[in-house]
């Protein structure tokens, strides 16, 4: 939800994501046509989806280091036909895809963890207590931690409680098709609750074994930038719930000044990336180092001011209210709810990440993506929250087939 609460909103005015050089060729390469949105959405196309749209609004990369070279950017971009793989989820936020081959995916309002069958059933794999919907909470994040010294697989979940938000991981046993959920036990609570909205809540397990979790403002905006508040902030925490070595301020805190962070992904260079809610002006990609500070709500998107990091891409909150992210190759894919598209920024690598928009009004809200097995992307329809206008088979989980470019 977008609040039109006071306070200092800075942004740049700039809205040329093609004004570097490097960018422009990208952009060139990458937007091929444009492309219109179907009068309306009853099923996806039946033929090759629409080239994207360039999105002349969002502003370019921040200044950054020059990067190590390395290897040419492998730049994915959609084709094909897009294949549904699954309807009827009810609210679904969030894709959990497993090692051997079976996929879980959470409802927020109805507090399931559905498991999506190779041949597009659904079945509940457990039904999290405790948790309580409203206010843009309910069952949220999922990831996976794989079974190791004579502990057991685990799935741990974000949600939202009567008081806080909180995450909980339960025993995985079973096979696709068969999956089971244990009890929950509490890995940290006291996550704090947004009255309204903000509660952020998408977790993953980055590439140093750690589990990360984004937490929003809670609607409260001064807490993002006090550092003994997990309000507004990245976390970075031991699988136990404990605060992980090397964080920067010795406690949970990765990084803070966020308003409402809603993806996490990394990049093949170990890079972490989120995708960042802004208020009324600019939504925001960030590149997440230990201890910066994003500067919500001193500034929202690229203010150019000392002591806060400026986004490396942001765009009006018309076109984008990004929430999941996911890298494929070298190629950032954002899931976008407001603006009802497939938001793609590439090469992640090196820094320069022209912006263009795919399947602009053919799905609706998109809420998640993840990457699938063969380079594929899958994507999570969000048009049974209350917010979209849903069309048959609403909500589905979503399969986008990839190609390089060029």
């Amino acid at each position: 939800m977008r609040t039109r609460a006071g306070g200092r909103v800075a942004g740049s005015g700039a809205t040329n994501v093609f004004a570097p050089a490097a960018a422009l060729a990208l952009a060139a390469a990458l937007a091929l046509a444009s492309c219109s949105a179907p009068a309306s959405r009853t099923a996806p196309p039946s033929s090759p989806p629409g080239t994207p749209t360039p999105s002349p609004s969002a502003t370019g990369p921040a200044p950054t280091p020059t990067p190590t070279p390395q290897a040419a950017p492998v730049v994915m971009v959609p084709t094909g036909v897009v294949e549904t793989m699954a309807e009827g989820l009810q609210a679904p936020w969030s894709i959990l895809r497993l090692p051997d081959g079976g996929t879980l995916v959470s409802e927020r309002d109805t507090a399931r963890i559905v498991e999506v069958n190779a041949d597009g059933s659904l079945r509940v794999a457990a039904t999290v207590p405790d948790v309580v919907t409203g206010a843009e909470g309910g069952l949220l994040g999922l990831a996976h931690l794989p079974a190791g010294r004579g502990a057991p697989a685990y799935v741990y979940a974000y949600l939202t409680a009567a008081s806080e938000n909180r995450i909980v991981r339960m025993p995985l046993s079973g096979a696709p098709g068969s999956y089971a959920l244990g009890a929950p036990t509490t890995v940290l609570a006291g996550i704090p609750r947004g009255d309204a909205n903000h509660q952020g809540g998408r977790i993953a397990f980055g590439p140093d074994g750690f589990l990360y979790a984004t937490v929003g403002d809670g609607g409260r905006r001064d807490p993002a930038q006090d550092p003994a508040s997990l309000a507004g902030k990245i976390l970075r925490m031991t699988s136990e719930g404990k605060p992980a070595p090397g964080n920067p301020f010795g406690s949970l805190v990765y990084s803070m000044g966020h308003r409402n962070p809603q993806g996490l992904a990394w990049d093949a260079t170990g890079a972490m990336w989120a995708a960042e809610f802004g208020q009324n002006t600019w939504d925001e990609l960030n590149r997440i180092t230990p201890g910066a500070n994003y500067g919500w709500p001193v500034v929202e998107g690229r203010g150019g001011v000392a002591g806060y990091v400026d986004p490396v891409l942001q765009w009006p909150t018309s076109e984008a209210s990004p929430s999941g992210l996911a890298v494929v190759g070298d190629t950032l894919f954002l899931a976008a709810l407001r603006g009802e598209r497939l938001l793609v920024a590439a090469p992640a690598s090196s820094g320069l990440l022209p912006s263009t928009s795919w399947f602009v009004g053919e799905f609706g809200r998109i809420r998640d993506v993840a990457p699938g097995p063969d380079g594929e992307l899958w994507m999570l329809t969000n048009n049974t929250d209350g917010r979209g206008s849903p069309g048959t088979g609403d909500d589905r989980l979503l399969r986008v087939r990839l190609a390089p470019a060029g």
